[in-house]
């Protein structure tokens, strides 16, 4: 076969035009069906013609099914990240009549990282000598960019990476308020689809919970305890069988109500009748009170 002899479409038989081929591992394929196949699919040239035939059956139940997506939550700026959280799915594209381009769903359970990459692009800034020649300044001046990239690797059988700029316009100077927006739009999406994050965060909402309940349980103790203070205000416990009571001999083994003697917590001097002292200590004048009872 020549060079220019005509070449047809091992996927959709149509013939195809000059410069229209697109090469695969063992056939042909016509730019037309080459648009039809995912994004984010690197390995055509490596893909075999019924492999080629599979991804495009994919990618029809594919825009089948975002008829019934519905996202509820957008991230991003220029390349957005569609969620529908009630399905655990969600797609990227840039495009805001999504419907029509056929962006994979994927699913968040499929996803197993999705990491940010910032690299810094500096260019130098120079100036003109006597001679109108271009030198450096002394010392070097540089002028600065910033590109947020994000990285999601999923466990798919058509692609196993989505990769693309998150920023749409770079910022100069990592100080800056749109340097700030973008790291903090990068957390979110991280927030968002990696696993490794989700877990952190649920983690850390259940020990609030925790931390929650044990502080109203801390609380409800307090409020308590005055109330089962008050409720036991003139019992007294038999050292002999431990039941409470309230008379003058136990109800449960008949035992007496044991007396409590005082002491003089100055001199340590015990009246006669350690039930009934007088009132001040004989030996040093202190008086008696409760703080003398033993």
């Amino acid at each position: 076969m020549g060079l220019f002899d005509k070449k047809y479409c091992d996927i959709c038989g149509q013939k195809i035009g000059l410069l229209g081929n697109r090469k695969l591992e063992d056939g042909n394929c016509c730019k037309d069906c080459a648009a039809k196949l995912s994004p984010w699919m690197t390995d055509r040239r490596q893909s075999t013609v019924e492999e080629i035939k599979q991804h495009l059956a994919y990618r029809e139940e594919n825009a089948r099914r975002l008829h019934d997506l519905h996202p509820n939550r957008v991230l991003g700026n220029g390349m957005k990240i569609y969620i529908d959280e009630s399905k655990g799915q969600f797609f990227v594209t840039r495009y805001s009549n999504w419907q029509d381009r056929n962006p994979d769903i994927i699913g968040l359970d499929q996803v197993s990282s999705c990491t940010v990459d910032v690299k810094e692009h500096r260019d130098e800034i120079y100036t003109k000598d006597a001679e109108g020649k271009r030198v450096s300044y002394n010392p070097p001046r540089y002028e600065y960019e910033y590109e947020f990239r994000i990285t999601i690797l999923v466990n798919s059988p058509y692609f196993s990476e989505i990769e693309f700029e998150l920023t749409d316009n770079r910022p100069e100077d990592r100080y800056s308020q749109a340097y700030i927006n973008y790291e903090r739009q990068a957390e979110e999406i991280r927030r968002a689809l990696d696993p490794e994050m989700k877990k952190q965060d649920l983690l850390q909402d259940q020990l609030k919970q925790v931390l929650t309940q044990g502080i109203a349980a801390m609380a409800g103790a307090a409020q308590a305890a005055p109330a089962a203070a008050a409720n036991t205000d003139g019992k007294w416990f038999c050292p002999n069988c431990g039941q409470p009571n309230n008379g003058n001999f136990c109800s449960g083994c008949g035992a007496k109500k044991p007396v409590r003697a005082y002491r003089c917590d100055k001199c340590g001097w015990v009246p006669d009748d350690p039930a009934n002292p007088p009132r001040f200590c004989p030996q040093c004048g202190d008086p008696f009170t409760a703080d003398d009872r033993a």
